[in-house]
């Protein structure tokens, strides 16, 4: 039995031993000179400009589950489908029904996603000023130049 995984353990063997020589090569023969530079955070090839314990932006946690609650949909439709077409009258309309709902339910927090700004990245319009550092606008009166005066 053995025998039938050899050529699946050569391969795992040979990834491994490639990967050491790559790893082991690169600390042997590599540079060693330690900069201000090469020992400061990356950050998307940006230069960090900020404290790494600051709070973290809340958008990025709600974004991150109105995706799952909104992309698992495609989990649950995809199974539906591939059962519906094959199922008995009666399923067919109690699933269709349900699939409404679930539907009116769906659309429903999506319409309430986007009234509570929930996916609006531009922070200054969702943000206090104040928060942000920033101060208020003020509201300057503009000065009205007739065309063709001098």
């Amino acid at each position: 039995m053995l025998a039938q995984y050899m050529g699946i353990i050569a391969l795992m063997i040979i990834a491994v031993i490639i990967g050491g020589i790559m790893v082991t090569g690169s600390w042997l023969f590599g540079p060693k000179k330690v900069t201000k530079y090469k020992m400061s955070t990356y950050e998307c090839g940006v230069e960090p400009v900020r404290d790494v314990h600051e709070r973290f932006p809340i958008k990025f946690y709600l974004v991150a589950i109105i995706f799952i609650l909104f992309d698992i949909e495609v989990v649950f439709l995809w199974s539906w489908l591939t059962v519906f077409k094959d199922g008995s009258l009666a399923f067919k309309q109690f699933s269709f029904i349900e699939f409404f709902s679930y539907m009116a339910s769906w659309i429903l927090g999506y319409v309430y996603v986007i009234r509570v700004g929930a996916i609006a990245w531009d922070e200054t319009i969702t943000i206090d000023p104040k928060l942000l550092g920033l101060k208020p606008p003020i509201d300057e009166p503009q000065s009205v130049i007739p065309i063709g005066s001098n």
